[in-house]
């Protein structure tokens, strides 16, 4: 099992919580979970704002044992993820975003969607685009954002990470986005899983390294 006996931390973005509460749940994963709000998901400066002293916290208490659950392009195109985890020198998954994750990092979300005209929705993003949805008829807020989002992509894929692909299906219609559902993907829950435990192995090297 990812994390056991050890006392390891993991900060995440919580549009991976559903999936990380799950794994914890099944027993597949045993670590402390700390997550920052995904609301922030399209602001790089409040992401960063409230992640650095979650993490100035967790590093504290779990000193050596800190991992980081973002992907590279989470705070900008030029890898300032990945750069935040140098400066605290902490792991960070590798992974380019919370898709990338949910499909088993290391670019994979790029093979899938070379051309970028691919809607992956899993529940923790279709959440996000709901609740920015309501906020902005709630506010009066025209909804070009998200129709210029939506505008000239091929269709959805929809990525099934907790088996439950009906309920999601009924989340994303309320979107209206006007795209169709071109694929459903099951296996992000393992995904996710295979992802965090190759950043255990890599924090346990680094703990290795730091003894010698």
């Amino acid at each position: 099992m990812p994390g056991e006996k050890e006392h390891v931390c993991l900060v995440s973005c919580s549009v991976l919580k559903d999936e990380l509460k799950q794994l914890v749940k099944q027993g597949d994963l045993y670590a402390n979970l700390v997550f920052v709000s995904k609301y922030f998901h399209v602001d790089y400066a409040q992401i960063e704002k409230n992640l650095r002293p979650i993490l100035e916290k967790a590093i504290q208490q779990f000193k050596g044992n800190v991992i980081l659950v973002y992907g590279d392009l989470c705070l900008g195109v030029n890898n300032e993820m990945r750069k935040l985890a140098e400066e605290y020198n902490v792991v960070k998954i590798d992974a380019l975003n919370c898709i990338d994750c949910q499909l088993g990092g290391k670019g994979k979300f790029l093979e899938a969607d070379p051309q970028h005209n691919l809607m992956f929705l899993s529940p923790g993003m279709t959440d996000f685009f709901v609740h920015v949805k309501n906020a902005m008829r709630n506010e009066n807020i025209a909804e070009d954002w998200l129709n210029q989002l939506f505008s000239g992509l091929q269709g959805i894929v929809l990525l099934d990470t907790l088996g439950k692909p009906n309920q999601l299906m009924e989340e994303i219609e309320k979107l209206g986005t006007g795209l169709c559902i071109l694929e459903t993907r099951q296996g992000g829950l393992k995904n996710v899983g295979t992802v965090i435990n190759e950043a255990f192995e890599k924090n346990r090297e680094k703990k290795k390294q730091t003894k010698h």
